[in-house]
């Protein structure tokens, strides 16, 4: 498969962040589990608030390590789009480095916070992109079978 630097349309990106919420609720629930079965209850006080850093962290460690692997999570290799850098030559293209990874998941985090405000951003963007792809200079691509 090669890069075709062809922007997907809003109902493929829709569709994907779809999945990609099914993934990260299957990802909350094993960590869920999991922080029980260690440290117990973990609905009160301290112990919810680290829960909920601890399955955050887990989802940061799922998109980050998809995203410097193979530039797909698994709801993208299903719907065929990969993340990339933005360059304006097709030869300096390529998928983006650790760094990049997490501090896209913590702007995409804040971007969520606030209403959905960062993903909502391409929907007035020119180029279609997600404001922490903006700021970062990243992009989402389709993927083309040649």
């Amino acid at each position: 498969m090669t890069h075709s630097q062809q922007a997907p349309s809003l109902i493929k990106l829709g569709a994907c962040l779809l999945y990609e919420i099914l993934v990260m609720i299957a990802i909350a629930f094993i960590g869920a589990a999991t922080f029980v079965v260690l440290f117990g209850d973990g609905t009160q006080g301290a112990k919810r608030i680290l829960l909920q850093c601890f399955i955050w962290l887990l989802i940061g460690i799922y998109f980050v390590m998809s995203w410097v692997k193979r530039g797909q999570t698994l709801p993208m290799r299903s719907w065929k789009l990969i993340l990339i850098r933005q360059t304006h030559s097709s030869t300096n293209a390529g998928l983006i480095n650790l760094q990049t990874a997490i501090l896209r998941y913590l702007l995409a985090t804040l971007g969520l916070g606030l209403f959905g405000l960062g993903f909502f951003w391409c929907l007035i963007d020119k180029d279609g992109l997600f404001l922490h792809d903006r700021i970062l200079q990243n992009k989402i691509i389709l993927l083309s079978a040649r």
